[in-house]
Protein backbone atom coordinates (compact mmCIF):
# COMPACT_ATOMS: atom_id res chain seq x y z
CA UNK A 1 0.00 0.00 0.00
CA UNK A 2 0.93 3.41 -0.71
CA UNK A 3 -0.24 6.39 1.71
CA UNK A 4 -2.27 8.92 -0.24
CA UNK A 5 -0.15 12.38 -0.19
CA UNK A 6 -2.45 14.32 2.76
CA UNK A 7 -2.36 11.08 5.01
CA UNK A 8 1.45 11.50 4.76
CA UNK A 9 0.97 15.09 5.57
CA UNK A 10 -1.41 14.71 8.32
CA UNK A 11 0.85 12.02 9.33
CA UNK A 12 4.33 14.19 9.57
CA UNK A 13 1.97 16.62 11.32
CA UNK A 14 0.82 14.20 13.88
CA UNK A 15 4.11 13.07 15.02
CA UNK A 16 5.65 16.47 14.82
CA UNK A 17 3.27 17.86 17.18
CA UNK A 18 3.73 14.77 19.48
CA UNK A 19 7.29 15.41 19.61
CA UNK A 20 7.06 18.84 20.84
CA UNK A 21 4.85 17.82 23.29
CA UNK A 22 7.39 15.28 24.32
CA UNK A 23 10.19 17.45 24.52
CA UNK A 24 8.48 20.15 26.18
CA UNK A 25 10.71 20.68 29.57
CA UNK A 26 12.71 17.73 28.44
CA UNK A 27 15.63 18.93 26.46
CA UNK A 28 18.39 17.41 29.03
CA UNK A 29 16.47 13.80 28.74
CA UNK A 30 18.88 11.21 27.41
CA UNK A 31 18.08 9.92 23.95
CA UNK A 32 18.96 6.01 23.89
CA UNK A 33 19.16 5.40 20.39
CA UNK A 34 21.17 8.63 19.49
CA UNK A 35 24.28 8.22 21.26
CA UNK A 36 26.06 11.22 23.28
CA UNK A 37 22.65 13.50 21.96
CA UNK A 38 20.25 14.39 24.56
CA UNK A 39 16.68 15.81 23.41
CA UNK A 40 17.80 19.33 22.79
CA UNK A 41 20.35 17.81 19.90
CA UNK A 42 17.28 15.84 18.88
CA UNK A 43 15.12 18.45 18.70
CA UNK A 44 18.18 20.51 16.39
CA UNK A 45 18.93 17.55 14.37
CA UNK A 46 14.70 16.89 13.46
CA UNK A 47 14.50 21.15 12.75
CA UNK A 48 17.20 20.74 10.59
CA UNK A 49 16.08 17.72 8.48
CA UNK A 50 12.98 19.71 8.42
CA UNK A 51 14.71 22.88 7.00
CA UNK A 52 17.45 20.51 4.41
CA UNK A 53 13.50 19.10 2.60
CA UNK A 54 11.50 21.88 3.12
CA UNK A 55 14.03 23.51 0.69
CA UNK A 56 14.60 21.33 -1.43
CA UNK A 57 10.89 21.14 -2.24
CA UNK A 58 10.23 24.92 -1.72
CA UNK A 59 12.77 25.75 -4.43
CA UNK A 60 12.41 22.23 -6.86
CA UNK A 61 16.62 22.01 -6.30
CA UNK A 62 18.42 19.03 -8.42
CA UNK A 63 21.00 19.27 -6.12
CA UNK A 64 21.58 19.28 -1.86
CA UNK A 65 21.50 22.82 -0.57
CA UNK A 66 24.98 24.35 -0.19
CA UNK A 67 25.86 24.03 3.40
CA UNK A 68 26.79 27.00 4.12
CA UNK A 69 22.93 27.86 3.90
CA UNK A 70 22.16 25.71 6.63
CA UNK A 71 20.56 28.07 9.79
CA UNK A 72 22.77 28.05 12.90
CA UNK A 73 21.49 26.33 16.04
CA UNK A 74 19.10 28.71 17.96
CA UNK A 75 19.55 28.99 21.85
CA UNK A 76 18.27 27.02 23.95
CA UNK A 77 15.20 28.84 24.63
CA UNK A 78 14.53 29.30 21.13
CA UNK A 79 14.77 25.64 19.91
CA UNK A 80 11.74 23.65 20.38
CA UNK A 81 9.90 27.43 18.90
CA UNK A 82 12.21 27.23 15.74
CA UNK A 83 11.27 23.54 15.34
CA UNK A 84 7.47 24.12 15.54
CA UNK A 85 7.52 26.64 13.18
CA UNK A 86 9.97 24.60 10.91
CA UNK A 87 7.40 21.90 11.01
CA UNK A 88 4.46 23.61 9.81
CA UNK A 89 6.71 25.53 7.40
CA UNK A 90 7.52 21.79 6.06
CA UNK A 91 3.92 20.32 6.01
CA UNK A 92 2.48 23.64 4.05
CA UNK A 93 5.44 23.16 1.56
CA UNK A 94 4.48 19.75 0.93
CA UNK A 95 0.69 20.53 0.86
CA UNK A 96 1.01 22.74 -1.89
CA UNK A 97 3.42 21.07 -3.94
CA UNK A 98 3.17 19.03 -6.91
CA UNK A 99 4.33 15.34 -5.90
CA UNK A 100 5.32 14.49 -9.07
CA UNK A 101 7.79 18.08 -9.33
CA UNK A 102 11.48 16.40 -9.84
CA UNK A 103 14.11 17.67 -7.18
CA UNK A 104 16.87 15.68 -5.68
CA UNK A 105 16.89 13.40 -3.53
CA UNK A 106 18.93 10.46 -1.91
CA UNK A 107 16.83 7.78 -3.81
CA UNK A 108 17.90 7.72 -7.35
CA UNK A 109 14.64 5.96 -8.62
CA UNK A 110 12.54 8.26 -6.69
CA UNK A 111 13.64 11.66 -7.66
CA UNK A 112 10.23 13.90 -6.89
CA UNK A 113 8.76 15.80 -3.93
CA UNK A 114 6.51 12.64 -3.60
CA UNK A 115 9.47 10.72 -1.91
CA UNK A 116 10.22 13.80 0.46
CA UNK A 117 6.84 13.48 1.12
CA UNK A 118 6.05 9.95 1.74
CA UNK A 119 9.95 9.15 3.53
CA UNK A 120 9.25 12.38 6.43
CA UNK A 121 6.62 10.48 7.73
CA UNK A 122 8.88 7.76 9.08
CA UNK A 123 11.32 10.24 10.17
CA UNK A 124 8.83 12.13 12.28
CA UNK A 125 7.18 9.27 13.40
CA UNK A 126 10.48 7.47 14.95
CA UNK A 127 11.99 10.71 16.41
CA UNK A 128 8.81 10.76 17.94
CA UNK A 129 9.03 7.74 19.52
CA UNK A 130 12.53 8.25 20.26
CA UNK A 131 11.52 11.48 22.26
CA UNK A 132 8.61 9.66 24.25
CA UNK A 133 10.67 6.71 24.99
CA UNK A 134 13.46 9.31 26.67
CA UNK A 135 10.66 11.03 28.74
CA UNK A 136 7.91 8.62 29.19
CA UNK A 137 5.27 9.84 26.76
CA UNK A 138 2.96 8.07 25.52
CA UNK A 139 3.65 7.52 21.49
CA UNK A 140 1.18 5.67 19.14
CA UNK A 141 1.38 5.09 14.95
CA UNK A 142 -1.75 4.22 12.96
CA UNK A 143 -0.86 0.58 11.60
CA UNK A 144 -1.80 2.22 7.76
CA UNK A 145 1.12 4.32 8.39
CA UNK A 146 3.49 2.25 9.83
CA UNK A 147 2.80 -0.27 7.52
CA UNK A 148 3.56 2.36 4.81
CA UNK A 149 6.02 3.20 6.56
CA UNK A 150 7.50 -0.26 6.29
CA UNK A 151 7.23 -0.85 2.91
CA UNK A 152 8.85 2.58 1.90
CA UNK A 153 11.96 1.36 3.75
CA UNK A 154 11.53 -1.97 2.06
CA UNK A 155 11.63 -0.18 -1.17
CA UNK A 156 14.28 2.30 -0.62
CA UNK A 157 16.80 1.48 2.24
CA UNK A 158 17.80 -1.84 1.21
CA UNK A 159 21.00 -2.73 -0.35
CA UNK A 160 21.27 -2.44 -4.38
CA UNK A 161 23.40 -5.06 -6.29
CA UNK A 162 26.34 -2.09 -6.01
CA UNK A 163 25.70 -2.07 -2.01
CA UNK A 164 26.23 -6.24 -2.38
CA UNK A 165 29.11 -5.53 -4.12
CA UNK A 166 31.13 -3.16 -2.54
CA UNK A 167 29.89 -4.53 1.36
CA UNK A 168 30.69 -8.61 0.23
CA UNK A 169 27.76 -9.63 2.19
CA UNK A 170 24.25 -11.64 1.06
CA UNK A 171 21.39 -13.11 2.41
CA UNK A 172 21.67 -16.68 3.39
CA UNK A 173 18.05 -16.69 3.07
CA UNK A 174 14.82 -14.69 2.95
CA UNK A 175 13.87 -12.71 5.54
CA UNK A 176 10.30 -12.68 6.32
CA UNK A 177 8.58 -10.19 8.51
CA UNK A 178 5.16 -11.10 9.72
CA UNK A 179 2.30 -8.68 11.52
CA UNK A 180 0.63 -9.75 14.18
CA UNK A 181 -1.82 -6.95 14.34
CA UNK A 182 -2.92 -7.57 10.34
CA UNK A 183 -2.60 -10.23 7.95
CA UNK A 184 0.32 -8.91 6.36
CA UNK A 185 3.99 -9.92 5.94
CA UNK A 186 6.92 -9.12 3.97
CA UNK A 187 9.70 -11.55 2.46
CA UNK A 188 12.96 -9.92 1.57
CA UNK A 189 15.64 -12.09 -0.45
CA UNK A 190 17.99 -12.05 -3.28
CA UNK A 191 17.58 -14.37 -6.39
CA UNK A 192 21.38 -14.72 -6.08
CA UNK A 193 24.28 -13.97 -3.98
CA UNK A 194 25.23 -11.00 -6.06
CA UNK A 195 21.60 -9.44 -6.46
CA UNK A 196 19.91 -6.35 -5.31
CA UNK A 197 18.08 -6.93 -1.86
CA UNK A 198 13.76 -7.09 -3.20
CA UNK A 199 10.70 -7.70 -1.22
CA UNK A 200 7.32 -8.88 -2.18
CA UNK A 201 4.38 -8.64 0.06
CA UNK A 202 3.76 -12.35 1.83
CA UNK A 203 5.47 -14.66 3.69
CA UNK A 204 7.99 -16.98 1.57
CA UNK A 205 9.26 -19.38 4.09
CA UNK A 206 9.35 -19.11 8.13
CA UNK A 207 8.92 -15.64 9.76
CA UNK A 208 11.83 -14.35 10.80
CA UNK A 209 10.51 -11.79 13.03
CA UNK A 210 6.88 -11.19 13.84
CA UNK A 211 5.11 -8.54 15.82
CA UNK A 212 2.50 -5.86 15.73
CA UNK A 213 3.25 -3.20 12.54
CA UNK A 214 4.49 -1.03 15.03
CA UNK A 215 6.58 -2.90 16.57
CA UNK A 216 7.93 -4.20 13.68
CA UNK A 217 8.95 -0.45 12.12
CA UNK A 218 10.48 0.29 15.64
CA UNK A 219 12.75 -2.90 14.81
CA UNK A 220 13.53 -2.14 11.47
CA UNK A 221 14.92 1.28 12.87
CA UNK A 222 16.80 -0.70 15.51
CA UNK A 223 14.15 0.70 18.48
CA UNK A 224 13.06 -1.92 19.42
CA UNK A 225 14.00 -6.11 20.54
CA UNK A 226 11.68 -8.79 18.80
CA UNK A 227 12.18 -12.30 19.32
CA UNK A 228 13.55 -14.59 16.47
CA UNK A 229 15.26 -18.60 15.53
CA UNK A 230 17.35 -16.75 12.63
CA UNK A 231 19.42 -14.38 14.48
CA UNK A 232 22.14 -14.88 11.66
CA UNK A 233 19.36 -13.87 9.40
CA UNK A 234 18.62 -10.79 11.03
CA UNK A 235 22.57 -9.75 11.34
CA UNK A 236 22.52 -10.16 7.80
CA UNK A 237 19.62 -8.02 7.26
CA UNK A 238 21.07 -5.45 9.73
CA UNK A 239 24.25 -5.35 7.42
CA UNK A 240 22.39 -5.00 4.22
CA UNK A 241 20.21 -2.27 5.25
CA UNK A 242 20.28 1.72 6.15
CA UNK A 243 18.96 3.32 8.44
CA UNK A 244 20.50 6.68 8.05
Amino acid sequence: MTLATDACIAAIAQHSAGFADAVRHNLDAPVEHCPDWNLADLVWHLTEVHWFWRTIAAERLTAPPESERRPERPKREDLLATFERGALELTAVLSAADQEAPVWTWYPDRQDIGFITRHQVQEAAVHHWDAANATGAEWKIETEVATDSIEEFLTCSLADANDVKQLGRSLSGPVVLSATDTELSWTVAQSHPEAALLWVPRADGPTTVAGTTAELLLWIYGRADLPTTQPERVAEFRGLSSTD
